[in-house]
């Protein structure tokens, strides 16, 4: 009842205010400065003031009202007394050092606060003279899917000024840093810092012991799917999985290595087999990186093919057998013995900050150690040294970014299994549409985080903005939460064969 209370009667009331006064109310409260006085946020003006809706060739200036409110008639009344009564009531009662102003700059939150009437409203002819191939072929797409899109799908940056992508296809050594020769050789079974050759990457490769486990969660877990079950007992071998996800910095080694700018004859694999023997991406539409940095930031936007030919690359460039782990295996090392909703105590009802209790005597913290999720997150992916580690040594199993696992999905995998015996190392359906990925993201609340939580990619809705036909193989368009970690086949005959010598 307050909620339909704010939503229609103090717009309502606001207009009754604002009617007497006509006109000049409406021009003096439509100024850039009136939008100022309630929005203490600076970065918001100077970002403006730095696009290209500030600077334009022709001096035409686009103004808050302009993109922030629909065009004209009783749309942009209605919700400007909306808009308006909203900044208000925060400019008084909240606290602007505590707002996310990250994450008001991102696409989703943009949905919100951007109109794509208004986009319209200004930008009639989107075959205007001189617009660039690419820009020919998005628009030209968008025309095909304009009830499915939105202007800001490609156009995110236009109204305030983002910092552009780093360009990745070179890269820069610091003087003294060691580049290597060749890969680490392992003679045994534990955990090693694997080195790519030819780079100066490294990353950590984590030990774990094969073993049994229970796959799946009970009926009674709060947030239970029905695809988390039956239970069943499942036997994993033993393995090496990386410490956390591929981050940006060892996935650019891998672009420099093997892409080629703008191409375009690899695009589609036939019958679903790759074109070279180890294939490189081709230029994303946009950041995939969404302007957080790259670094150590878990790579992101990536297809599943992209994924897998990573692996393949990989394992030639270190002599080693890398893959994606099977969603057992991913079960099996998350969980690292553990058996309820997470590796660390807790259920998502204590973690549920919309819960009645919660909100009146505070919620447990407990997960904030160990996961990047919606409530900590502030709207986007972390690196990795800021969580604990489960207690195989992993981080960010959890959270951060959604990993792809091999297996198909199916939502009735898991009563494909034996009951009545241990299933040894199972691989999932032998085909299907869309692929399993698990541990939920940087977007994901506390049920979606859960060890046991199942989902998949989407690709038609991951793809939704790319123009090209056909999609790219390499990036999802509209998709910055799945990324991924990869396994190290262990084989014992080999390394007691290398312990000898």
């Amino acid at each position: 009842m307050l909620r339909r209370f704010i939503k229609f009667f103090i717009p309502f009331l606001a207009g009754i205010i604002l009617f007497p006064f006509g006109k000049d109310a409406i021009e003096t409260t439509s100024t850039d400065t009136y939008c100022q006085s309630c929005h203490v946020h600076p970065q918001a003006t100077t970002s403006w003031k730095k696009g290209p809706h500030f600077d334009t060739k022709s001096g035409t200036v686009a103004h808050c009202v302009d993109c922030h409110l629909p065009p004209e008639g009783f749309a942009y009344l209605r919700e400007k007394a909306k808009t308006g009564t909203r900044d208000l009531l925060s400019h008084w009662f909240k606290d602007p050092s505590e707002f996310n102003w990250e994450h008001a700059s991102t696409r989703d939150a943009a949905m919100g606060h951007v109109y794509k009437a208004s986009c319209i409203h200004c930008h009639q002819n989107l075959f205007s003279k001189g617009l660039s191939e690419k820009g020919r072929d998005a628009h030209l797409h968008y025309s095909r899917k304009e009830n499915e899109l939105r202007c800001i799908n490609c156009h995110l940056e236009t109204g305030h000024y983002h910092k552009p992508g780093v360009d990745i296809t070179q890269q820069e050594v610091e003087p003294g840093t060691e580049i290597y020769s060749e890969a680490t050789d392992i003679d045994s079974f534990a955990t090693f810092t694997e080195k790519i050759p030819g780079t100066t990457i490294e990353f950590t490769m984590v030990a774990i012991p094969g073993g049994e486990f229970t796959l799946g969660s009970p009926e009674d877990e709060p947030g239970r799917q029905t695809d988390e079950g039956p239970q069943r007992r499942v036997r994993i071998d033993s393995m090496w999985m990386g410490e956390t996800e591929i981050s940006w910095q060892e996935f650019d080694a891998y672009y420099r290595a093997t892409s080629k700018a703008g191409r375009t004859e690899d695009q589609v694999a036939p019958d679903g087999k790759s074109v070279d023997a180890v294939s490189g991406p081709t230029p994303a539409y946009g950041d995939p990186s969404q302007g957080w940095g790259r670094g150590k930031r878990p790579a992101i936007t990536m297809t599943y093919y992209a994924a897998e030919q990573y692996c393949r690359w990989l394992s030639e460039k270190t002599g080693k057998s890398y893959r994606l782990p099977t969603e057992a295996e991913w079960e099996y090392a998350c969980r690292a013995g553990s058996d309820g909703s997470y590796f660390f105590p807790g259920s998502p009802d204590d973690f549920n900050q919309n819960n009645w209790l919660n909100k009146l005597f505070g919620s447990d913290t407990t997960i904030n150690n160990y996961v990047i999720y919606q409530n900590n997150s502030h709207g986007q992916t972390a690196e990795s040294h800021q969580l604990k580690p489960n207690p195989f040594g992993l981080k960010n199993m959890l959270g951060n970014v959604k990993e792809f696992c091999s297996d198909w999905y199916a939502s009735d995998t898991y009563a494909e299994l034996t009951a009545d015996a241990v299933t040894h190392n199972p691989q999932g359906p032998e085909s299907g549409k869309e692929h399993v990925v698990r541990g939920g993201s940087y977007k994901s609340n506390a049920s979606e985080v859960r060890v046991a939580d199942r989902d998949k990619t989407n690709t038609i809705s991951w793809m939704r903005t790319d123009p090209q036909l056909p999609k790219s193989l390499w990036w999802y368009s509209d998709n910055a939460e799945v990324g991924f970690r990869v396994v190290c086949e262990y084989d014992a005959i080999i390394l007691k064969q290398r312990s000898v010598k």
